[in-house]
């Protein structure tokens, strides 16, 4: 009778993680006829279209959230003429009129934009993939076979027979080889009048607003959010990224409230520009320091206006 050998119990930790961890990083692959890429408006427009000509659809979303900047702030519609709306456009606002009682609606809570855009997926029986990152593009020649995304987890390759990059930023294009252009162009590259460099009246700074760290002392360095740059001659282009900023809703109803926190990272420096405007123009109005539009339920649709 041969003697019984114990085996480590860290050992077998070792191989039970080895075995389990290969499992939940493998590669899966998932087959379709069209891959969107990008849950913004259009992302989620795109897809429930499809489904419901009888496509197999998958939506992939980088990030968590659904329907982009249309449910991610800007609830205060920039519209001009609504006869212009059509199609499910239309219909997006017709539904959101009757969530508000109304026959249509054009300014709305962020919130029940995003659910609505759920609801349009729902209907069509879309699968949304939240947290799946694009990392890889496999392609024939000019056309996309397949595209590879990362998730918490492991990796997932799509082949699709068409994919629509529905992005803001357009990276499933890029990765493919497409052509793109980064900043503005001239006004001359096509006989245009409102591109290239503007010098726009309420969005330029009064004279005399000193821009060094230490004022009066240029060797203190520039204060933050200030180039260096001579400024171009107005109409010409250039190769910039565009500006960003938040589309912020916020609420003077104090049951509805959730206080406005200092972060952790607040660095009130960046912020020594705008006090220097404010010495200069004590009496700004705050509608041209930032531009408050007011939604429904006391909500606001906040935007940036003015020189800062």
């Amino acid at each position: 009778m041969m003697k019984s050998k114990s085996i480590p119990v860290n050992f077998l930790v070792c191989i039970l993680f080895i075995f389990f961890s290969g499992k939940s990083f493998a590669q899966k692959k998932l087959t379709v006829d069209i891959c969107v890429y990008g849950a913004t408006s259009a992302g989620v427009m795109a897809a429930y279209s499809a489904a419901k000509l009888g496509k197999k659809v998958i939506l992939i979303e980088p990030n968590t959230h659904t329907g982009g900047l249309t449910s991610g702030g800007l609830g205060y519609t920039d519209i001009g003429n609504k006869y212009a709306i059509s199609a499910l456009s239309l219909d997006f606002y017709r539904r959101l009129g009757k969530h508000y009682g109304k026959f249509e609606q054009w300014i709305f809570e962020p919130h029940i934009a995003e659910n609505l855009f759920k609801e349009y997926l729902n209907r069509a029986d879309v699968k949304l993939l939240y947290s799946h990152q694009l990392k890889a593009v496999r392609k024939n020649d000019k056309t996309i076979q397949s595209a590879t995304f990362v998730y918490p987890g492991g990796e997932l390759e799509i082949e699709a027979a068409v994919f629509i990059d529905c992005t803001y930023e357009g990276d499933l294009m890029a990765l493919a080889g497409v052509s793109f252009i980064v900043g503005r162009e001239a006004n001359g590259t096509y006989g245009e009048t409102y591109n290239g460099v503007q010098l726009r009246d309420k969005h330029q700074f009064v004279d005399g607003i000193d821009p060094y760290k230490i004022k009066g002392d240029p060797s203190s360095g520039l204060l933050w959010g200030i180039s260096p740059e001579k400024l171009d001659a107005e109409g010409t282009g250039d190769a910039k990224l565009q500006a960003y900023n938040f589309r912020i809703c916020l609420t003077d109803s104090i049951p509805n409230q959730i206080p406005v926190t200092r972060p952790g990272n607040y660095d009130s420096t960046k912020y020594e520009l705008l006090l220097r405007i404010l010495e200069k123009e004590p009496d700004r109005p705050f509608n041209l320091i930032m531009k408050p539009d007011m939604m429904t339920n006391r909500k606001t649709d906040i935007n940036n206006n003015g020189p800062f």
